[in-house]
């Protein structure tokens, strides 16, 4: 892979790494102790019944959410430490060189197309 794609893919990583990040920070906190993970907010319980619904039926749609971008961050960080490590680009089955199109697509993909 030639240095200008590689930069093209990184700045893709980055972008998808800074929506993934706010949108996040909309809904959850990174959590202190486990790096990498967040938990989606719960807002205290009052003495409303309605309103205390309503949060409890918020609540169980966003901790759906907050896993599925959490994941897909976690994704993308992986990308960057292949970055890194001079490993970015290789199916982690067989090692073979994953197609440029695919990564441009999904610039976080571990695996090549035939072991997806």
């Amino acid at each position: 892979m030639n240095e200008q794609t590689l930069n093209e893919l990184k700045q893709a990583l980055e972008q998808e790494k800074k929506i993934l990040t706010e949108e996040l920070k909309s809904f959850a906190n990174p959590d202190k102790n486990v790096k990498g993970d967040w938990d989606a907010r719960y807002q205290d319980m009052g003495n409303d019944w309605d309103a205390n619904a309503q949060e409890v039926t918020e609540y169980a749609t966003r901790v759906p959410l907050e896993h599925e971008l959490e994941t897909r961050l976690q994704e993308v960080n992986g990308a960057f430490e292949k970055i890194t490590k001079n490993t970015y680009g290789l199916c982690e089955k067989c090692g073979a060189a994953i197609d440029i199109e695919r990564l441009r697509a999904n610039p976080s993909a571990r695996t090549c197309i035939q072991h997806n």
